[in-house]
């Protein structure tokens, strides 16, 4: 029998730990190992209680989500972050991607919605709420328009995993990115794998971040689509 995927609930606010602990246990494949009312205390449940996933909010006394979310990454390599805030400001999204969450949702989120966000994250995936993709595209735009790209290692990279990679960035799916190369699913897998290995980062919200930020994509119109999907099947890696 698989195990049940292992949930740390951390927010300064009681009522709500004790809402998403309520909500969370409402699933036989879900369970909350630790609360953390504290930044602080959500790096030392972390390390001690090896959760599959940490529920995050960003505003918390003391040590703020975005410094916790960077300790947690940095000590556990396999637990995955959820951001879950009240606030969709773009500093926050996009400080959180490059703390190493892999997900970003706005605390009025449907519970079922936020139940399967949690099973998503815990399968490899990244996520973003809706409502916030746009600034984060915004966020690239700005930052791309005033900063050089940074001087992140592509050398081992070849050609076709460049491909894949710009692909990512502007939101395809696998299936979507083995059609317009007309290659097999599982080389798209094992281009994505190898693309994680290459550049050390742990999903695919990280490898668009690496796209945007070595200059490899440049931002896109509004309307265009990120790789950074909500509710959406999984696609491992």
């Amino acid at each position: 029998m698989t195990e049940p995927t292992r949930v740390l609930v951390a927010d300064d606010q009681v009522l709500l730990r004790v809402g998403l602990r309520m909500l969370v246990e409402t699933t036989s494949d879900l369970v909350v190992v630790g609360e953390a009312g504290t930044g602080e205390q959500a790096v030392e449940l972390s390390g001690r209680l090896r959760p599959d996933v940490v529920l995050m909010d960003v505003r918390m006394p003391g040590l703020d989500g975005l410094e916790a979310t960077r300790r947690i990454r940095a000590a556990n390599g396999e637990a995955r972050v959820v951001i879950l805030t009240t606030f969709d400001l773009d500093e926050y999204v996009y400080a959180a991607l490059r703390a190493g969450a892999s997900g970003f949702l706005l605390k009025d989120i449907p519970p079922a919605d936020l139940l399967a966000a949690i099973r998503v994250v815990a399968s490899g995936e990244a996520l973003l709420a809706p409502t916030v993709t746009r600034r984060l595209i915004a966020e690239f735009a700005r930052r791309t328009d005033s900063e050089p790209p940074l001087a992140r290692e592509l050398s081992d990279v070849t050609g076709r995993e460049r491909e894949v990679l710009v692909l990512i960035a502007r939101g395809l799916t696998n299936p979507e990115i083995a059609e317009r190369l007309r290659v097999s699913l599982s080389t798209v897998k094992t281009h994505v794998r190898r693309l994680l290995g290459k550049l050390a980062v742990h999903d695919r919200a990280q490898l668009v971040i690496v796209a945007y930020e070595t200059g490899l994509v440049s931002a896109s119109p509004p309307h265009a689509r990120l790789g950074l999907r909500y509710g959406g099947a999984g696609q491992r890696p």
